[in-house]
């Protein structure tokens, strides 16, 4: 969960930031921020839209830190 955090600190947000960006509780985050929790497929969808990257990113799948184009629904 290491991207998580390095993506939150890179643009300047603080863990209550993502909770109103994302509706994540804060101390749910931070669980999910230090890997004593998995992320659920929609909280890693609000996390890679608050973050402007890719859920695939969040996940360790790719390296490439910018988001795929996105629909105007997301």
């Amino acid at each position: 969960m290491s991207r998580l955090k390095e993506l939150r600190k890179k643009r300047g947000y603080t863990q209550i930031k993502m909770y109103h960006l994302t509706g994540i509780d804060q101390s749910d985050y931070s669980k999910l921020e230090n890997g004593r929790r998995y992320f659920t497929f929609e909280q890693c969808r609000r996390l890679a839209l608050a973050l402007d990257t890719s859920m695939d990113y969040l996940a360790g799948l790719t390296d490439v830190e910018a988001p795929y184009p996105r629909t105007k629904e997301s």
